[in-house]
């Protein structure tokens, strides 16, 4: 295929390696953890909405091992409400709530694990020292890695001899 296609390595130009472990943002980084997912998408929404990132990033009412929690972001006198459950018997609390109207929100999340996807199924149900490692961890790389919204950052460019969709 690559004689067919008249591809000679001798004589492509250098260009540099793709890094595709090495360009992820924080926001990346807690989509495992409950609540992460709405965290960073909040996160988002704020920005797109106010042309500027959150000034706190950091939404706690969102992150831990409660079954149900809610938060709530003003962006521009707008209340944008958001509910995070994990294990899908929180999942159905959220919704029998939702059915009378008892409770209204923007966004729902819904993590099936308890703790969420690093937590995993088969590890016990009750928070541990080791789930709660995990869950420090990917804050701890949150904080470290920006951007914090819930987006790629610019990828490189690369050879359109690869045909890579980057380009």
């Amino acid at each position: 295929m690559i004689r067919s296609a008249g591809i000679r390595f001798d004589t492509l130009p250098d260009t540099p390696f793709d890094a595709p472990f090495g360009l992820g943002s924080g926001a990346g980084e807690i989509f495992g953890s409950t609540g992460g997912v709405t965290e960073a998408d909040l996160r988002t929404v704020y920005e797109k909405v106010k042309g500027n990132p959150l000034p706190n990033h950091d939404i706690k009412a969102v992150r831990g091992f409660d079954g149900i929690k809610e938060a709530a972001v003003d962006i521009n006198g707008l209340q944008v409400k958001a509910a995070v459950a994990h294990g899908l018997g929180n999942a159905r609390k959220i919704m029998e709530m939702i059915k009378p109207g008892k409770a209204d929100y923007h966004f729902i999340e819904v993590m099936a694990c308890p703790g969420g996807c690093f937590g995993g199924g088969g590890n016990p149900l009750k928070q541990n020292a080791m789930m709660k490692s995990r869950l420090d961890a990917v804050y701890r790389l949150d904080k470290e890695l920006p951007p914090h919204a819930a987006r790629s950052p610019p990828w490189p460019k690369v050879s359109t001899v690869t045909g890579s969709a980057f380009d």
